[in-house]
């Protein structure tokens, strides 16, 4: 028995806070040359349909649609939803609707992503994908963006700082698939086992930390087991959490007086000069961190520290100097120190390297700058356009988690209050200072920056594995951004007639504290005037990096750099080393580091920030590309990450080292945590 033609409908309700909905939901159909369905209500008897994260399916008979078997392509689909009898206005978050043609085995995706509101009409196109020049509902699409303006509002939280959501709407929070809960996973790693050494306030050996991870049943951190090793000193710098702040040695400053006589045995044969001269030394100054406020009783060195590669390729420190002004109270120390006095000035300087990770490479220059462009993005590009669609998966969570580690984490008697030399406002200020020097056509232009630096060179400073792998992931990434902006933007004409994305640059480049609100960033190519697709690449390719790839490296290897204080303090109670005579016990170390009860914070909030929660770089939560060529580049670009990943695997192997935080399935698309 033949059974009459039909179409099949498949609703898929989104996972967003209160997305399903209780209203009727009807549509119709528009095909070619004006052909259109009949309205037709979708409903399943005795079935509550359209719940948050639900897939429905319904069948249309062909009676709905006039000359049924000529309807072989479908247009536009137009959806309603008005209020049930008995019920409010419930509005109602659809990820998409395909509409299944059995008879001719065609199918047709319609990517709603947006909220329907209750009484209205909306029109979607099939594969909602266009610029705003060629839009057939414009006046539904300005729509649209105006109610957006009205729930991504600009607004400076921290003094002079980086831009935030005023208020979080709805649409930010985290799904109920998304099971992170910094209180509640707080809770439950702080009772997974007793604290032992609570009689033991301080530690008295290196060895008494080790013993925690036993007694709380965590995972002993990997720097416990070389941190004091110089080679594992040189080997942090360029190859863990913060790898942005080394740069080669071109001449000695007046602020850091190293000499030949000082320096001549650890060089190997050369002077400083040659040593500069071929490519050797190479250095980090962190005089940002001049004037940042500290918490009482605490002191922050604004060190400098010079390195040298030696003949074996590794990386070694030979000089720290603690203060930015030389002078007999403030001595150049190097390895030729007496060893605890030289292992003591490594532990202030990581504690200064601390500060500067968490307050600039870490929520600085990924949290809170992805955050402003996640704002303008939502503020200026319509659902329907492709550059929104190619960004929209990079910034999934950021503005929640943003929320809630500055409620959580930065608030006043916070972790950052309660564990880090600078405290919350010295983090906050740092933060503010910082953002004002990053530029999106430098730091954050992975080939230009590492340039600038002059870190170029792989055979002068070999095993550089952050560099190494950031520069092949940006180039990938700037690859698979080229071949989806030239699928819509054929000639300059058309880049430049798009009223949305050059709003959205302009809002971009724009000054915080304009009165219409604007992110500030700097170094944005075409400085907020877009007129050739290498500007709007470039700047696309910044975004999903820095989302991606330099928030992964700057964030999940912390558990293994801070969870074991003595390798990465985040504070030191006592004074910093102020005389090459000095000489430490292992116990006199140990007082200034962390209490035991702030080293136990220091676990469980470290454990937590180095978990990954959402998918990885290329595999989206959120499937917003549509469009069958835009399709075929994301698959493009998955497999070319798949490449990537093996070449890491087999160097790490070759090498003997695990440097896996830029291997891509280990890199989340957001800043989600």
């Amino acid at each position: 028995m033949l059974h009459p033609p039909s179409l099949t409908v498949n609703v898929f309700t989104g996972d967003r806070k209160y997305a399903g909905t209780d209203n009727t939901v009807s549509i119709i159909l528009h095909g070619k040359d004006g052909k259109s369905s009949k309205p037709t209500t979708l409903d399943t008897f005795f079935h509550n349909d359209f719940e948050r994260g639900q897939a429905d399916t319904f069948k249309i008979a062909a009676d709905v649609v006039k000359d049924f078997d000529q309807f072989v392509e479908i247009e536009v689909l137009e959806i309603r939803t008005d209020k049930t009898f008995g019920v409010i206005s419930d509005d109602w978050f659809v990820d998409k609707i395909v509409v299944e043609n059995k008879t001719n085995n065609t199918s047709f995706v319609f990517p709603i992503l947006r909220w329907i509101r209750t009484d209205q009409r909306y029109f979607i196109q099939h594969l909602d994908t266009s610029l705003p020049q060629f839009d057939k509902f414009k006046e539904q699409r300005s729509k649209e963006l105006a109610e957006k303006r009205k729930d991504y509002v600009y607004e400076q939280k921290i003094r002079n700082g980086p831009v935030q959501l005023k208020t979080l709407p709805p649409d930010e929070e985290f799904s109920f698939n998304y099971e992170w809960d910094i209180t509640k996973t707080v809770t439950k790693l702080k009772v997974l086992g007793k604290l032992k050494l609570f009689g033991m306030d301080e530690f008295e050996t290196f060895k008494d930390f080790e013993k925690l991870y036993d007694d709380l049943h965590f995972v002993r951190p990997k720097s416990s087991e070389n941190w004091r090793s110089d080679i594992a000193f040189g080997h942090k710098r360029i190859n863990s959490i913060n790898p942005s702040v080394i740069r080669r040695f071109t001449k000695i400053p007046d602020k850091f007086p190293v000499t030949d006589e000082l320096l001549g045995p650890l060089l190997e044969g050369y002077t400083i000069q040659q040593g500069i001269d071929n490519k050797k030394l190479y250095w980090t100054d962190l005089e940002i961190l001049e004037g940042t406020p500290i918490n009482p009783g605490f002191i922050l060195c604004i060190p400098m520290l010079l390195l040298f590669v030696d003949k074996e390729k590794n990386l070694r420190p030979v000089a720290i100097q603690l203060f930015q002004k030389p002078g007999p109270d403030n001595p150049i120390f190097t390895p030729q120190d007496d060893p605890s006095l030289w292992t003591f000035v490594k532990m202030w300087y990581d504690n200064a390297d601390c500060c500067y990770h968490q307050s600039l490479t870490h929520l600085g220059f990924t949290h809170l700058l992805m955050g402003g462009i996640a704002i303008a993005t939502h503020r200026n590009l319509s659902p329907s356009h492709p550059i929104f669609k190619i960004l929209a998966p990079h910034f999934l969570y950021i503005h929640a988690i943003n929320a809630l580690a500055l409620d959580k984490l930065v608030a006043p008697g916070g972790w950052v209050d309660k564990t880090m030399s600078h405290g919350a406002e010295g983090l906050l200020h740092l933060t503010t200072r910082g953002i004002d020097s990053w530029r999106m056509n430098v730091e954050g232009n992975i080939p230009e920056a590492v340039k600038q630096r002059g870190i170029e060179d792989s055979e002068a400073l070999p095993n550089f594995y952050w560099r190494d792998d950031a520069l092949v992931l940006f180039k990938t990434i700037r690859k698979y951004v080229s071949s989806y902006v030239n699928i819509y933007y054929s000639s300059q004409d058309i880049l430049k007639e798009d009223e949305e994305i050059q709003a959205w640059v302009e809002e971009i480049v724009k000054e915080r504290n304009n009165p219409e609100g604007g992110v500030g960033i700097k170094g944005v190519p075409g400085n907020g005037a877009l007129t050739c697709n290498h500007d709007l690449v470039d700047i696309i390719t910044s975004i999903i990096f820095v989302c991606s790839c330099a928030h992964a490296s700057a964030n999940f290897g912390q558990y293994d750099e801070y969870a074991f204080p003595p390798n990465y303090p985040t504070n030191l109670r006592q004074k910093p080393p102020s005389s090459k005579d000095a000489r430490y016990t292992e116990k006199e170390m140990c007082k200034s580091l962390a209490l035991s009860e702030m080293t136990k914070d220091i676990l469980v909030v470290t454990t937590i920030l180095s978990k990954k929660g959402t998918n990885s770089l290329g595999d989206f939560e959120v499937d917003y590309i549509a469009d069958p060529k835009a399709k075929t580049v994301v698959e493009e670009f998955r497999a070319d990450l798949c490449k990537i990943s093996k070449q890491i695997k087999a160097r790490n192997e070759k090498v003997g080292y695990n440097y896996d935080d830029l291997i891509p399935e280990n890199i989340p698309n957001s800043i989600s945590i």
